[in-house]
Parts: C-alpha cells; sequence; structure tokens
C-alpha cells in the first residue's frame, strides 16, 4: 500500500509538471517586478533589509522574497528557475494533501489531490511568480498540519515544536495562513464531535496568537504601505457583507465549473438597495444552519463550510486588500479554501463509487478526472505566457477592467511608434473606465512624451499628482517629462518631491542629477549619484553615470575606478570602454588607455571615434606605426561618415610626419564621405599651402 501511495504520488507530481509546460518559461507579468529581488535588495545588505524593515518589499513576507534572493543569485533573471520552483512547490502542496487526507482517513484523497494539483482555478497562483507566496506558504502550511495531526495523536512535543515552527515559517510566506489553527479545530470537532479544552484548544493557542499578530501586521501594512484604503474601499458593514456572502458562492462555483477564468473579474457594483444581492449571504446563513442541524448524522457538510469560509476570510471584504480596487475577486484568493470544496466532493464521488463499482472503477475516476483538469490548466496556463498575451486574454473575457487597459498599454508604451499609439488607446479607455486612476493618467502622460506631445504629458501626469500626490511615480514621470522639455529647474523640484515620499528611489537620484548636470551643478549631481549607488550598487547606468560625473569634473582617479566597477558589472560596453580610456589618458595611465580603446574599437568596430581615439592614444605614447596598423584595421571595418574619421586621423597624422602627399589623399577622401566635416577642410586647406609653398621654395 505504502509503495503504491508514493508511485501515485510520483506520477501526481510529473502530471503537475506536464500540465503546466506553456508556462514554463513565462515571463514577468503584474507586481513580478516588485516581487523578483529588486536591484537594491540584491547584496547582502538587501538580505537583511528583507527581514529587518517592513516596507521594504510590497508585503512583509521575507521568507517568500529570501527564497527569491537566492533564486536570483543562482540564475538571476532567468524566469525558468522561477517557474520551476513554484510549480514544484504546488505538486509538494498536492502531496501533502494527500499525506494530510491518508491520516485523516479521508475517502478520495487521492482523487483530492490529484484535482488540487491540477485544477485550473490555481494556474494563477502558480504560473504567476508573485503568487510563490501562496505555493511557499501551502508548503509550510500543510506541513504544520500534518506535523499537528500527528502530535495529535501521540502528544510528541517535538512534534508540536516542529508544527509551530512549521507554521511560523508560513506566516512568513504569506498571513492568511494564520486561519491554520482554526482549521484545525474544525478538523478535530468533525473527528470527535466536541472539542476539549486542555487537549484541543490550549495547545492552539500559541498558533492563534502568532496568526492574529501575523494578519495585524498584514492588515496595517496593505492600509498604510500598499495602499488600500480611500473611496475604492470605502464601504459599510453590510456592504461587506454582501460582498462576502457573494464571493463565497463565486468561489464555489468556480471550483465546481471552472469556465472563464481570467485574471481580473468584473468589479461588483454593491449596492444595499438591491434586494437580490442579499440573496449570497442569507442562502449561506441557510446553507449554516441545514448542515449545523444534520450535524449528528453527519458533521462533513459543516465542517468543510467552515474550512472554506473560515481560510476564505482574509479574502472576503471585511479587511482592506489592494486588489479589491479592480476586484473582489481572485482565483488565487482560494488557493488553500478550494480544499474545502474539493476534499468533501471527491469524498462523496469516492464513496459513491465504492459502493456501486470497483477500485478500477475510482482508479478510472481518478485518471479521468485529473486528465481533463490538466488539459484545462495546460490551456489556461497558456494566458500566462506573457504579460500581453495575459491583459489581451483578460480584456477577451472582461473589456471593463481598466486594470488591463493600463498595464497593456504600460507594455505598449515602450514599443514601436504603433505600440505607442495603441497604448494612447488602451490608457484613454481605461480613464474613462476608471477616470480616478492616478496610474493610469500618469502612464497616459509617458505614451504622450513618447509621442512627442510634451504640453500634454505634463498636463496628464499632474492630473495623476492631484489624484494621488503620495504617488511617487507620478512626481518622477512629471519630473522627467519637464526635462524633456528643457525645464530642469522645475523637473528639479518634482524630483526631489517623489525622493521626499521614497527616498529610496535609486532611478528618482539617477535622473535628478541629470538635471542638475544639466544646469552646471555637478558637484550636486556627484551627490544624487553616490546615494543613488549606495541605493542600488547592481546599476551599471548609475556607475557609469556617477563615473562620467566623475570625468566632468577632474577627479580621474575616482572616475577610474568607477569605470572599473561599471565594466565588472557589465564587460561587453564598448561605450564603457571608451570613457575609461579617456579618464585613464587624463590621469597619465597611457599605455591602459591604450588596452581600453581598443576594446572599444574591438566591441563597435562599426564607430570610427574609437578608432580614431586608439590611433591617437598611440601616437601620444610615441608608436604612430602602430596607429597607422590600426586605422587601417578600422578602414576595413567602417564606411561613410564613420570611415571619414578615420582618413582625417590618418591625414592628420601624414601631416604631422611631412608626409604631405598621403595627407592630402585622406583628408580629400574624409571630406568626399562627409563633405559637412569643417575641421577636415580646414586641414585639407592648411597641408595644401604648405605643400604649395614648398614646392615654390624648391623651384626657386
Amino acid at each position: 500500500m505504502a509503495r503504491r501511495r508514493w508511485w501515485a504520488l510520483a506520477l501526481l507530481v510529473l502530471a503537475t509538471v506536464l500540465a503546466y509546460q506553456p508556462a514554463w518559461h513565462g515571463g514577468l507579468l503584474w507586481d513580478d517586478d516588485a516581487h523578483l529581488t529588486r536591484v537594491e535588495l540584491r547584496d547582502v545588505g538587501g538580505l537583511s533589509r528583507i527581514w529587518t524593515d517592513v516596507t521594504a518589499t510590497p508585503q512583509y513576507y521575507p521568507l517568500v522574497h529570501t527564497a527569491f534572493w537566492v533564486m536570483f543569485r543562482m540564475w538571476g533573471t532567468d524566469t525558468f528557475g522561477y517557474h520551476l520552483a513554484t510549480l514544484f512547490l504546488h505538486a509538494a502542496s498536492a502531496c501533502l494533501v494527500a499525506l494530510v487526507l491518508w491520516r485523516l482517513k479521508v475517502p478520495g484523497a487521492a482523487l483530492a489531490a490529484a484535482v488540487f494539483a491540477l485544477h485550473p482555478v490555481h494556474v494563477e497562483s502558480v504560473a504567476w511568480m508573485s503568487e510563490l507566496k501562496n505555493t511557499l506558504s501551502g508548503v509550510f502550511y500543510l506541513g504544520a498540519a500534518l506535523l499537528y495531526l500527528r502530535f495529535d495523536e501521540s502528544r510528541n512535543r517535538r512534534l508540536y515544536a516542529l508544527a509551530l515552527l512549521s507554521f511560523a515559517a508560513a506566516l512568513l510566506s504569506k498571513s492568511v495562513t494564520g486561519s491554520l489553527p482554526a482549521a484545525l479545530l474544525v478538523v478535530l470537532w468533525w473527528r470527535r464531535g466536541s472539542l476539549r479544552w486542555r487537549e484541543d484548544v490550549l495547545p492552539l493557542v500559541p498558533f492563534f496568537a502568532m496568526g492574529i499578530a501575523a494578519g495585524l501586521l498584514t492588515v496595517w501594512l496593505e492600509r498604510m504601505h500598499v495602499g488600500a484604503r480611500g473611496e475604492d474601499f470605502d464601504f459599510t458593514l453590510i456592504e461587506r457583507t454582501l460582498i462576502a456572502g457573494r464571493a463565497v458562492w463565486f468561489y464555489a462555483a468556480k471550483l465546481v465549473w471552472p469556465a472563464d477564468l481570467t485574471f481580473t473579474y468584473p468589479r461588483w457594483a454593491i449596492s444595499t438597495q438591491v434586494w437580490w444581492q442579499y440573496l449570497f449571504p442569507l442562502s449561506l446563513l441557510a446553507a449554516a444552519v441545514t448542515f449545523w442541524t444534520i450535524r449528528h448524522r453527519t458533521r462533513a457538510p459543516l465542517a468543510a463550510l467552515l474550512f472554506f469560509v473560515g481560510t476564505l476570510f482574509p479574502a472576503l471584504g471585511f479587511v482592506n486588500v489592494f486588489p479589491f480596487r479592480y476586484s473582489f475577486v481572485a482565483d488565487h484568493f482560494q488557493y488553500l479554501a478550494s480544499l474545502g470544496v474539493i476534499v468533501p466532493l471527491c469524498a462523496a464521488l469516492s464513496l459513491a463509487l465504492q459502493q456501486r463499482a470497483s477500485t478500477a472503477a475510482l482508479r478510472t475516476a481518478v485518471v479521468t478526472v485529473g486528465g481533463m483538469l490538466a488539459a484545462l490548466t495546460w490551456h489556461q496556463s497558456r494566458q500566462y505566457v506573457s504579460a500581453e498575451t495575459l491583459y489581451r486574454t483578460t480584456l477577451d473575457r472582461n473589456p471593463e477592467s481598466f486594470m488591463a487597459h493600463n498595464n497593456l498599454g504600460a507594455i505598449l508604451v515602450h514599443g514601436s511608434d504603433q505600440d505607442v499609439s495603441r497604448a494612447v488607446d488602451h490608457l484613454t479607455e481605461a480613464v474613462r473606465i476608471y477616470p480616478k486612476g492616478a496610474e493610469t493618467h500618469t502612464n497616459l502622460g509617458l505614451a504622450y512624451e513618447r509621442q512627442g506631445r510634451l504640453t500634454e504629458a505634463i498636463a496628464a501626469h499632474r492630473k495623476a499628482i492631484v489624484l494621488n500626490p503620495r504617488l511617487p511615480e507620478a512626481h518622477y514621470n512629471l519630473a522627467s517629462a519637464l526635462a524633456a522639455a528643457g525645464r530642469h529647474v522645475e523637473a528639479l523640484a518634482s524630483f526631489e518631491q517623489a525622493l521626499r515620499i521614497n527616498p529610496r528611489s535609486a532611478e528618482a537620484r539617477h535622473n535628478a542629477a541629470n538635471s542638475l548636470v544639466a544646469l552646471g551643478r555637478n558637484d550636486e549631481a556627484l551627490l544624487q549619484l553616490q546615494a543613488a549607488r549606495d541605493i542600488a550598487p547592481g546599476s551599471v547606468r548609475i556607475h557609469r553615470a556617477l563615473a562620467d560625473t566623475l570625468q566632468r569634473l577632474r577627479r580621474y582617479d575616482e572616475a577610474v575606478a568607477e569605470y572599473q566597477a561599471t565594466l565588472r558589472l557589465q564587460p561587453g560596453s564598448a561605450e564603457t570602454y571608451y570613457n575609461y580610456a579617456l579618464a585613464l589618458q587624463a590621469s597619465g595611465r597611457v599605455a591602459e588607455a591604450v588596452a581600453s580603446y581598443r576594446a572599444a574599437a574591438e566591441r563597435a568596430p562599426a564607430y570610427g571615434v574609437f578608432w580614431d581615439a586608439l590611433g591617437a592614444a598611440l601616437v601620444s605614447a610615441g608608436r604612430p606605426d602602430e596607429a597607422l596598423l590600426e586605422y587601417q584595421r578600422g578602414l576595413t571595418h567602417t564606411s561613410g561618415v564613420e570611415a571619414a574619421t578615420i582618413h582625417h586621423a590618418v591625414g592628420r597624422l601624414y601631416a604631422m610626419q611631412g608626409r604631405r602627399q598621403e595627407a592630402l589623399l585622406h583628408l580629400q577622401r574624409a571630406l568626399d564621405l562627409d563633405p559637412g566635416r569643417t575641421a577636415a577642410r580646414e586641414d585639407l586647406a592648411r597641408v595644401r599651402i604648405m605643400a604649395g609653398g614648398r614646392v615654390a621654395g624648391s623651384g626657386s
């Protein structure tokens, strides 16, 4: 029996991995950029902040963000590793479901585990990398449940300590797992028909205390840090009850009939004046009363209802969570709660088949149901291959999703001119659907800026600030638009406002430095860039900008050190090698400068300026013959204006050596390739005068 069960679990893991094949290499989706470790958190200091600063990450789930941190160190931004990790965690949770149900002797344990693993409603939790918090917390939640049930049978203190530790890990992954002690009480009541204070309730008091503390912290962060407050969240207790009642039935219906699953569902219009909306909570209450009255015959229906509603409770609307701004329901909200429907239905099906058919029929049912669900999951996973695919699919099923319009527009803003035009259409539609969205207005401003419509861009960003003065992106984007319009004094004021709201924005400091440079305030720019580097030590752009600023300030040795740091992070940049060579040459390190110029030229051989600089450095080092060889190499790789640059350099070198005929040929060739090259024309005139004077003198 044990061997067969382990084989069954192995097959379940394999089936789960294959069912999610379309999402194996899925790209970044909504909020993934905030969860996959940000630049400023990628060093050891960032790992410390993940644990000690409750606002360093979108929510205080330090175990999840530690997992992201470790995965970044292992495979960087390659999404395959992240997807594989969350997929195997989900499969592990399904195996734990089977182990828990086998221990409880619940019929249909294997079927329930298969349904949990392969149900398409869980695609959002598994294929979306941000929801690692669901799959990771699920393993610890179910592991804690299994350990506690073993403790309940043996009263082994070691098992109790391990269960408590696993529960703490679950809370540090996602605080909604704080419902576990209540779920365990429901299970214990279902098994025994009553609860005893000393044996059943008292051991769970530390679990309740930890769960309540984690939940209160999350509620506070959700409101004060994430932004789940304001008009979109102002509901009376009656309205919240109407939301909760409807949500419970919605989730149950999606489990029983998983049709039209989508990333964002329509947000219901809740009204205490609409009579039929009361039917949802009233029918739920009626079901609870009915199940209570039949508890002496069977406690299973009431236990299942209590588990389902209790596990869903944090997402039912009685406390604010940010996604309620878009919809009151989301598939990932019922990841663990789904067991409250899946388990009793699978148990009932299993009992019915056992009474009317053979064990083989039950196995056939498992394979059939699992196969159907796997096919649905495979199809649903295809939506998650990219953010653009996800939002387009969402709009097909929910055309009024302003979030999908906004996010799709934000993606298209960075594409071609045609994409930007479509972005404006989507963002305009998002503003029509939800005119109060500050993010939508500032994204529309970005699209206008890409089209060169700076006046409209600035107006859109200002509108976003009126709607949400605490949105740092709006101030930052306004500053960027003002800088693009050449209004650097105003831009600097907006950058400073963005930094007052979010002082750890390395990008805001970087761009504020750009405006300071444009205003000639290089010393202040240097301070901003040094602060940005301290926040994001892994940013190539910031190290390079800092090095460039140090070079402008003629602090060449410091500039050299920053260019070296830049090249360690991005060894292949020709531009960085070129600027590094300039700093080396200015600090008197000519031999090293020659090597760096050569590295720049070899990495971007089509750019004549690099060959020009390399040759000039060799000439200054007293190696003109090598310079001519490098110029000849450069001419084999360049054409047009770029080749003109090298011909001009060769002409100058020949003129210096007194080889005036060769100089005339190359200078004339430079002008033929680039008639507007004034310096070459002047050099050509000088060489002609010198050549003419010499000929006249020798003739006399």
